[in-house]
């Protein structure tokens, strides 16, 4: 039987190691952001709630609700400061018909995956249904995926999505998180891909 002491150092040693994790993601995050600030179209990261990342939580007791105690997967987009207008902290992205936004998407842990996983690339094609009322900017759209994401990921290498809310397209690229170490793997695993995706559609 395992002893209480031992019991307590593991459950240290694995908050630690979460906390570690997600503030190597953020950092992660901030150090793109800081990059494609610099690139011609002046990407900013989009805001829908604040400086945040965008997630599927819960604090509920029910079993199926646990699991989501941890954020697991969350993702975040960037778009070009023409694009969009900050006011109170808070980004407001029209859905336009030339709407296009960069988007990198995290999997920390899923039965999908072997080992943590950062997706990044372009969604375009974004198109909301007009008989839909509530979603009035992209950032509406944020929560949306992480409620329907093992449908609109299935395949990420050709997103083309629909349901009674949105079409959208598509196309990101894998990347092992863990492989992501420095500015120059950054720049040649993420930035320079799907800049060029952008860019591309």
């Amino acid at each position: 039987m395992t002893d209480k002491n031992e019991i307590i150092e593991q459950t240290n040693l694995a908050f630690d190691f979460i906390q570690k994790l997600y503030l190597e993601v953020s950092y992660l995050i901030k150090e793109i952001e800081g990059i494609l600030r610099e690139e011609e179209e002046k990407f900013i990261i989009g805001r829908p709630g604040g400086y945040s990342v965008n997630v599927r939580s819960s604090t509920g007791l029910e079993s199926a609700s646990v699991s989501l105690w941890l954020f697991r997967k969350f993702g975040v987009f960037f778009v070009p400061d023409e694009k969009t207008e900050i006011q109170g902290g808070v980004t407001t992205t029209k859905l336009d018909k030339d709407l296009k936004v960069l988007y990198l998407r995290f999997l920390l842990n899923d039965r999908s995956i072997e080992e943590p996983v950062a997706y990044s690339g372009v969604l375009h094609n974004i198109v909301k249904k007009p008989e839909v009322k509530g979603i009035k900017k992209f950032e509406h759209l944020m929560g949306h995926f992480e409620y329907n994401d093992v449908k609109i990921f299935k395949d990420v290498a050709k997103i083309d999505y629909e349901d009674a809310y949105i079409n959208i397209k598509g196309e990101l690229i894998k990347n092992n998180l863990f492989e992501i170490n420095d500015s120059e793997t950054i720049l040649e695993k993420i930035i320079n891909p799907s800049l060029a995706l952008y860019r591309r559609y």
